[in-house]
């Protein structure tokens, strides 16, 4: 059997694992590369492997970095089945789509201003491209064996992280290959605790927060805080958001304090259109998270939600204090651009990021106190108060990644550690071996293992 780590090796995008068999070919993840201009630009070259051998893709859930280059796969020729739960369909389709639209956007946008070298500016996929993937998805209930071959079956169980995502337990010649996905927090606001496996020979452990351990601050009052000392300077609050999980999460939080009377009767705005339309998969997937029905409906009403653009340049330039959640979380892209260009060059108004900044990313620049910041060709002062609220991650920290690993009845032959950057890789590696003396690996790109 051949491993070959075609993303999320010694960075945290473009999850792709090929486990390669006499018989099979079946890829975990598919995801696009995303921060770096030296990763972003692998998501252009072809794979190593031909998509048309690849016999299926399992898919752990629906973030851009683990499912977002499968329209480009789709296009290069793969004719295989996709397997993932019920909520990881719509949330992919909902991803891909909006991906493919924005990428769209951007090169017309891009092509009118000549501020690309590229001549002319292309996505890397189109709506249509994306359309194309979803007759190839099959749903799979957690928990259920899915036969792929002679020897060869796999089941899914409950990751936490975001609506939807699982862990991979992979049942390959005699081995058991357990692919963690993203983990969630033991704690999470929305999601249950993650499920954690009893048995495997091989795992696949992904490690973001390898190195930290989130804040135990009162999020809350630390919101409370932030919202109420801006509307008194009378400014904006803007929350970068990723679309799936974190806009339900702070619409939640937002929610509470409303009702507790400790933020302003204010305008709160969702500016996301995949955001709202991930509220009705909430809605239509109850067992996967906590939110009750009428929960889910109540904290709805609360907010304006914004779809069209042109509601996005009234809401910009309405004068009145509010707080606008908009898409994207890692300001990669997205409707959040537009307001950034408009208020963070005023100092009365405050930038909360709530997620994993990747390296090259503006979140990232901006975290680590960056002072200009370059938006569709032209730079912008960076005079908006920035802050972060950690422990609203989706990811699990570094307990969360070592008590994953409790459960199991014997051994691994080998862990690898994937999905994260050197830091992060290195301090787990450190801490697993100190806890439980499991052999580790870390994997590069593009590396080919036997076993």
């Amino acid at each position: 059997m051949k491993l070959y780590f075609l993303g999320a090796a010694g960075t945290v995008t473009g999850s792709k694992i090929l486990v390669e068999t006499n018989q099979l070919r079946i890829l975990i993840d598919c995801g696009m590369f995303q921060g770096l201009k030296n990763l972003r630009e692998m998501n252009w070259e072809p794979l190593p492997i031909l998509p048309n051998t690849i016999d299926f893709v399992l898919l752990t859930h629906g973030h851009l970095d683990h499912c977002g280059y499968l329209p480009k796969l789709v296009a290069d020729g793969f004719k295989g089945k996709i397997f993932c739960s019920h909520p990881t369909k719509e949330i992919t389709r909902l991803i891909l789509e909006d991906s493919a639209k924005i990428q769209e956007e951007e090169a017309e946008k891009a092509n009118k201003e000549t501020y690309s070298k590229h001549k002319p500016a292309m996505p890397l996929y189109s709506v249509e491209e994306a359309e194309k993937v979803l007759p190839h998805f099959r749903v799979v209930e957690e928990g259920v064996e899915v036969q792929l071959a002679d020897n060869c079956w796999f089941k899914l169980f409950y990751a936490g992280h975001i609506l939807g995502a699982c862990s991979i337990e992979l049942h390959v010649e005699n081995k058991i290959l357990v692919f963690s996905g993203d983990i969630g927090q033991d704690d999470d606001v929305l999601m249950f605790p993650p499920k954690k496996p009893k048995k495997a020979d091989f795992v696949f452990l992904e490690s973001t927060y390898g190195n930290r351990i989130h804040p135990q601050e009162d999020t809350l009052l630390f919101l409370e805080s932030i919202i109420n000392s801006t509307y008194e300077a009378n400014g904006n609050v803007v929350i970068p958001s990723f679309a799936v999980e974190r806009v339900q999460t702070v619409m939640y939080l937002l929610w509470q304090l409303r009702k507790q009377n400790r933020i302003p009767k204010i305008g709160y705005v969702i500016d996301t259109p995949m955001g709202i339309n991930v509220l009705d998969t909430f809605q239509n997937n109850l067992k996967w998270h906590k939110l009750t029905p009428k929960a889910c409906k109540e904290m709805d009403e609360m907010f304006t939600l914004v779809t069209k653009f042109e509601e996005t340049i009234d809401t910009i330039y309405n004068p009145k204090p509010k707080v606008v959640i908009a898409a994207s979380g890692m300001i990669t892209g997205g409707r959040v651009l537009a307001y950034l260009e408009h208020y963070i060059v005023k100092p009365e108004n405050t930038i909360v990021l709530v997620g994993y900044q990747a390296e090259g990313t503006r979140g990232r620049r901006l975290l680590e106190g960056e002072k200009e910041i370059k938006m569709h060709g032209k730079y912008y002062d960076v005079n908006a108060n920035i802050t972060s609220i950690e422990g609203l991650s989706a990811h699990g920290d570094q307990n969360d990644l070592v008590n994953w690993l409790k459960e199991l009845e014997l051994p691994p032959q080998q862990v690898f550690l994937i999905h994260g950057e050197n830091m992060a890789l290195d301090a787990l590696r450190i801490k697993l071996k100190e806890q439980y003396h499991f052999p580790i690996m870390i994997p590069t790109l593009g590396q080919v293992i036997e076993i």
